[in-house]
C-alpha cells in the first residue's frame, strides 16, 4: 500500500517535469523523406545500369544515342538487342515492318512505338497484327517512348520499342 501511495504522488511530479523539459514548437517540423531514408541518396538506378543493357541517353531530330553510341535514323529494340529499322515516316509502319516479332522469343509483353515528334494512332491492321502476336501496343512521341523503354527494360521486363527519329512530324 505504501508503494502504491508513493507512486501516485511521484507520477504527477514526473509528468510535470517532462512537460517542462519538452521543447515548445509553434510550428512542428516534419522530417524530410530524404533524411528519413538515407539510402535514397546512395542509390541511383539510372546510373547503375549493367553494360549489356540498352539505355537511351540522348536524341536529336535525326538520331538517338544508346549506351554512348550515336545511331542515325529509325531504331528497333527488342530486350537488349538494337537494330536499324526501315520506316522513315509514320505511314511506313506496317505489319510488314514489324514482321520480326513473328520470330522473336520470348515475345515482348509491350511494343512501344515512338511516332517522332507527335503522337499518331496506328492503323487497325498494325494494331491487329501486334495483338495477334500477343503483345500490347503503346504509341507515344519518340522522346517518351525512349524513356519508357529505359524504365521498363531496367525493371527487367521484356519490352520492345520501334522508334522514328524525333524530327519526324508525319
Amino acid at each position: 500500500m505504501a508503494t502504491r501511495l508513493k507512486s501516485m504522488t511521484t507520477l504527477p511530479k514526473l509528468i510535470q517535469t517532462m512537460r517542462k523539459e519538452a521543447p515548445k514548437h509553434s510550428n512542428p517540423v516534419l522530417p524530410s523523406l530524404r533524411r528519413a531514408f538515407s539510402l535514397y541518396d546512395q542509390i541511383n538506378l539510372i546510373d547503375n545500369v549493367p553494360e549489356d543493357q540498352l539505355r537511351f541517353q540522348e536524341f536529336n531530330e535525326t538520331s538517338f544515342t544508346v549506351n554512348g553510341v550515336k545511331y542515325e535514323g529509325s531504331l528497333l529494340c527488342v530486350g537488349n538487342l538494337l537494330m536499324s529499322w526501315t520506316p522513315r515516316q509514320f505511314s511506313d509502319i506496317t505489319p510488314d515492318s514489324l514482321s520480326i516479332f513473328q520470330t522473336v522469343r520470348p515475345i515482348p509483353e509491350l511494343l512501344i512505338v515512338g511516332c517522332g515528334r507527335d503522337i499518331h494512332p496506328v492503323s487497325p491492321e498494325v494494331r491487329q497484327f501486334v495483338k495477334s502476336i500477343g503483345m500490347k501496343l503503346e504509341t507515344v512521341d519518340s522522346r517518351n517512348a525512349a524513356s519508357t523503354y529505359n524504365i521498363l527494360n531496367e525493371e527487367g521486363r521484356v519490352v520492345a520499342a520501334a522508334l522514328l527519329p524525333y524530327g519526324v512530324t508525319s
